[in-house]
């Protein structure tokens, strides 16, 4: 008896089977700390097999709603090639940026997501290694995260912080819950980040209930 022939059809791929990966397009305030961060979380094999991301540090600019402004205006022009808009950028202490409110809202009216960490994103990198209940200004949150990195200035290894990242949701979560049982609104929520949504939208990991996040 003759070997059987496999069908031409089933060399075929079948349509629809290979899912796409989502893209992701990200606004910096910051031109060396977030930018270290995302890309240490991007080259996760859980993100890198679901998320392309791509990051824009948007120099010159130093303030949430030109920030906010840019990635509207690049929505405009390519929203069709992307899934997901961000901006990412800090309150600042003791004297906060100017029209964050306006900038938050210019966000939710065009669909760009916001991850705000207050005072600064370096509150977020302390947040993987450490509780931190107390307000702080940005000199200290700074001062902060080089005693727990042992880094100083805003170079950071990613790649020595990302695995405690659903650590740092947890304490971000728990920094919410307070805020939120103490009415304590944006932006007199310090200390606090939202970092924690970017990581939820990115990371698979990060959207597990059995991790604890």
């Amino acid at each position: 008896m003759g070997k059987r022939r496999t069908k031409a059809k089933d060399l075929r791929r079948k349509p629809g089977t290979r899912r796409a990966r989502k893209t992701i397009y990200v606004f910096c305030e910051g031109k060396v700390t977030e930018p270290a961060y995302i890309d240490g979380i991007k080259r996760l094999p859980s993100v890198r097999s679901n998320t392309a991301i791509r990051i824009e540090t948007v120099s010159g600019l130093g303030q949430p709603l030109p920030l906010v402004k840019r990635a509207v205006d690049q929505k405009n022009r390519e929203a069709a090639d992307i899934d997901e808009y961000w901006c990412v950028f800090d309150v600042e202490a003791p004297q906060p940026h100017a029209n964050l409110r306006e900038a938050v809202a210019l966000a939710e009216n065009n669909d760009i997501s916001l991850a705000v960490s207050n005072p600064c994103f370096e509150l977020w990198i302390a947040l993987h290694h450490a509780d931190q209940f107390a307000s702080l200004d940005t000199k200290q949150a700074s001062k902060l995260c080089a005693a727990q990195t042992g880094v100083k200035g805003k170079a950071i290894c990613a790649e020595d912080i990302v695995p405690y990242r659903l650590e740092a949701i947890r304490r971000s979560l728990e920094l919410e819950k307070r805020h939120r049982e103490a009415r304590r609104d944006f932006p007199a929520d310090n200390p606090s980040s939202t970092m924690y949504q970017f990581l939820r939208s990115v990371d698979p990991d990060c959207r597990s209930k059995r991790n604890g996040a």
